[in-house]
């Protein structure tokens, strides 16, 4: 069997698609996002300097003062790594500070942290459908892969109801069995299309069939709420939802995940879910650099204000030029390409004559036929970037021919 020439077949297949993926070589320059310096191919020792325009940290608190300091002074005091598991000496007390801050940020009796966001989801819903015999989950169709894989290892009944219809979730969970444990698993921000998960109505509709809630409010937290606690915060319904699920990796700036909920279930998935137990800890200097940025974000309300101010300033002046914006109802701004070679040869052309950086987004990130570019400007994204973002989209979609706005 030639395995390699099976290998480079399936390459070959994405490549003549227009969907091969290539990493923009970056590096971050502390003090200066959304200011970043690229490493051009071919050329070892030459950088330019490029605006960023995709990142997901989206309040730029992975470079702020704040965050650097509190992870240079714990690298310094505890060193590099954890040292194990977090029941085999790897629990710092860094973690203990960080789950009780997140715990307090969703108004929940406790947390638990995990590597990443993508981990937390996969590990907590598989354990948390296992551990209730006769489990039916109830998911949205444009939820994310991470909370698709985790229901699916949980090897449980699964219903998928219309993308946000409440109509269509209550018309399966009224068709399913009133004495089997239901969970329903759903996002706030998809962060695609930047639509927003109707959560009030969700939970009514949980209330009555007797479900629990799982939210992923990982392009939210930090971002919405009077504290930052997400979109359930902004909503008042923190204490109507079972489990709320977050990342560290995008408005907090550092890296990680975390499932936040009650005392008991919350111990019930840290003493089985294999995802959590058999996995090195989060280094004691990124647990510490998230638990600055919380706080940091706690205190500071008027980071989401400027926050929602560049979005909507960006979204008017793409429509004032005749792009096609997406409609979004959150900070994420979608710009509809249609086709995956044309959204690729738009990024690339932004970069190499414009210096912006924008990756394009192909699927399965999206469904063919709606590959786009994902813009998500932060609070550090200033006027004239604005105006030079325009311009050079202006500029490209004309020379590419693309579709103008409808």
């Amino acid at each position: 069997m030639d395995y390699e020439r099976l290998f480079q077949s399936a390459v070959d297949s994405l490549k003549a698609e227009g969907r091969y993926r290539v990493f923009a070589d970056l590096e971050r320059c502390a003090g200066r996002f959304p200011l970043a310096l690229r490493h051009l191919p071919g050329r070892p020792d030459a950088t330019e300097e490029v605006v960023v325009w995709c990142s997901n940290d989206y309040i730029g608190m992975g470079q702020h003062p704040v965050v650097v300091a509190a992870m240079v002074g714990t690298l310094a005091r505890c060193g590099a790594g954890a040292g194990g598991t977090r029941n085999i000496s790897g629990t710092s007390h860094d973690h203990v500070l960080l789950e009780r801050e997140l715990a307090d940020w969703h108004s929940k009796a406790a947390s638990l942290l995990f590597t990443s966001g993508y981990v937390a989801n996969e590990a907590a819903l598989s354990t948390l459908a296992r551990l209730l015999p006769g489990c039916i989950v109830f998911s949205d169709e444009q939820n994310h892969a991470s909370m698709i894989e985790g229901i699916r290892a949980a090897r449980v009944e699964k219903h998928v109801f219309r993308h946000n219809d409440v109509a269509d979730l209550e018309r399966l969970l009224r068709s399913a069995p009133a004495d089997r444990p239901k969970l329903i698993a759903f996002e706030s921000v998809y962060s695609m299309d930047g639509d927003i998960a109707p959560i009030t109505a969700i939970c009514d509709v949980a209330e009555r069939y007797g479900a629990m809630t799982y939210l992923d409010e990982v392009h939210a937290v930090g971002l919405y709420g009077a504290r930052g606690g997400g979109v359930a915060e902004r909503e008042g319904a923190l204490d109507r939802l079972t489990v709320i699920e977050g990342t560290l990796g995008k408005a907090v700036g550092v890296m990680g995940g975390y499932i936040a909920g009650s005392g008991a279930l919350i111990d019930a998935i840290r003493g089985f879910a294999p995802g959590f137990i058999f996995t090195t800890a989060l280094p004691p200097a990124l647990a510490a650099g998230a638990l600055a940025s919380v706080r940091h974000l706690k205190a500071h309300p008027e980071l989401r204000a400027r926050h929602q101010e560049r979005a909507a300033t960006l979204k008017h002046r793409l429509h004032a030029a005749g792009l096609p914006v997406m409609a979004s109802a959150s900070h994420i701004v979608p710009l509809l390409i249609g086709d995956a070679r044309q959204c690729k040869q738009a990024s690339d052309e932004l970069l190499a004559g414009h210096r912006i950086y924008v990756q394009p987004i192909n699927y399965p990130t999206v469904s063919r036929g709606s590959e786009r570019l994902r813009l998500t400007p932060t609070p550090l994204h200033d006027d004239a970037m604005i105006s030079r973002l325009v311009d050079a989209l202006a500029e490209v979609w004309q020379r590419l021919g693309l579709r103008a706005a409808a």
